[in-house]
């Protein structure tokens, strides 16, 4: 429903000067892609021009405009696994997209829950609207690009690689963690309650060290890590005939004195630097994000329409082929990001080594995050607060994830998010090991379909 959208009657205000809005039932699309392509869906309507004679009989016909028919559209979505993913989270308030590295060709763009379409097209009641529109679950809502979060934990490749690239750190210098970081007056705090010791850069990764990032974020600074994420796909709309598509916030120092009249400080860039604070993003820029981090660089574009035949039997317009950018970067330095996202899951360190694969065709790599999305105060960390799961579904933290795989010549990245899920480790990154496990076993069966 989120991607298509759908088709409802046309009031006064769309009528406009095409005539043929204005014959009784026609329909025109008011959501989704329905919308946004509804013009070159619907095609062109024909009309003549007939002289009659006063009893109203034609006696000729003066001109003709035959009707085009509207185009046919086809879409990159792979309907098996958009099918698969939707009945992962089904019952989750989430979003899950997955996307070719390579071609930007979005193989799934999943939001839950979803509304019914048929609803809209044959005419909702207001009570059924009401209670679409004050769902704490947002149904009504796209969350895979309308949706904007915090990233958290995933958000710490960029940092690291800003930082590699910057030379004020390296893959082995370590830093102390005992989970307390002291910026002024503040005190910052690891998730991790007795520490994590001395980590460098993999293991840090790996094992999700706050405290460490904190540090590196503050050596590198904002404006590079600012200028790293907007090479990540931070801060733009992809514009991928979804309507309502949002572009996130890349924070920067300009930016908070232009809309909040105060300077940047550490505090804001220690949070950034683990992805929260000021630092928003959908799940179809975290897909864009991995896709770029480990196809080698290129700046690759996300799509959803596909080349076709349509209906007039011509090439179908689709979205303007865009030679991709490569970004500039150490390709070592990359390769120790590599390296660390392996970590993640497939060493003992790694914080979603539950979720290893025993198949090494079949292994993947990707970071987790947790998204805050009430601070915790003081008073309850003195008391050891609640659990996420004991608190109130809506105060709970938000659980992604973003991942890659395979882990040798990657071929897919899958971005997901469970509003509200708790930890990405537990809620997020069993989806994706899920996702992609299903995608490999469908390639081995369509494999061995062919060698038979």
């Amino acid at each position: 429903a989120h991607i298509v959208g759908y088709v409802s009657s046309v009031n006064q205000n769309e009528i406009g000067e095409d005539p043929l809005l204005e014959l009784p039932g026609f329909k025109i699309g008011k959501n989704g892609m329905e919308r946004v392509l509804d013009k070159r869906l619907r095609g062109k309507a024909g009309n003549s021009r007939v002289e009659v004679n006063v009893m109203g009989r034609r006696i000729r016909e003066l001109s003709r405009n035959d009707s085009v028919p509207g185009e046919t559209l086809s879409l990159t979505i792979d309907r098996d696994i958009q099918k698969f993913t939707a009945d992962r989270v089904r019952d989750e308030s989430a979003a899950v997209v997955v996307m070719d590295i390579h071609s930007g060709e979005i193989l799934s763009l999943t939001s839950t829950p979803a509304y019914d379409p048929n609803d809209f097209n044959l005419g909702i009641s207001h009570k059924k609207y009401d209670a679409l529109l004050n769902d704490a679950r947002k149904p009504l809502t796209n969350k895979a690009v309308q949706g904007e979060y915090p990233p958290g934990s995933t958000f710490k490749m960029i940092v690291a690689l800003a930082a590699l690239e910057a030379g004020v750190i390296d893959e082995h210098e370590k830093i102390f963690c005992n989970s307390k970081y002291e910026i002024g007056n503040t005190t910052k705090h690891c998730w991790k309650r007795q520490g994590h010791g001395h980590v460098a850069m993999v293991e840090a990764i790996a094992a999700s060290c706050d405290v460490y990032f904190y540090e590196i974020a503050g050596r590198v600074g904002i404006d590079r890590i600012h200028d790293m994420a907007a090479q990540f796909g931070l801060g733009q709309k992809f514009d991928i005939n979804i309507p309502g598509e949002k572009s996130g916030l890349n924070p920067s120092k300009g930016w908070k004195l232009s809309q909040r009249g105060v300077r940047w400080k550490g505090g804001d860039t220690a949070n950034v630097g683990i992805g929260q604070g000021d630092v928003l993003m959908t799940p179809l820029q975290l897909c864009v994000m991995m896709a770029r981090l480990v196809n080698g660089g290129k700046a690759v574009i996300p799509k959803i329409l596909s080349p076709k035949k349509n209906a007039r039997g011509n090439e179908a317009e689709t979205e303007p082929e865009i030679p991709l950018e490569t970004i500039a970067f150490d390709r070592r330095n990359m390769a120790i990001i590599l390296k660390s996202m392996a970590a993640v899951i497939n060493d003992p360190m790694g914080v979603a080594y539950a979720q290893r694969m025993r198949d090494k065709a079949m292994s993947f790599g990707g970071k987790t995050g947790s998204a805050q999305v009430r601070r915790i105060t003081q008073a309850e960390r003195d008391v050891r607060v609640r659990k996420n799961e004991e608190k109130p579904w809506i105060e709970r933290d938000h659980a992604l994830f973003v991942g890659y795989g395979p882990l040798e010549n990657p071929r897919y990245a899958v971005s997901i998010i469970v509003e509200h899920g708790g930890g990405g480790s537990t809620k997020a990154a069993p989806i994706c090991k899920d996702v992609l496990t299903y995608i490999f076993e469908q390639e081995k069966k369509q494999q061995q379909g062919t060698d038979v």
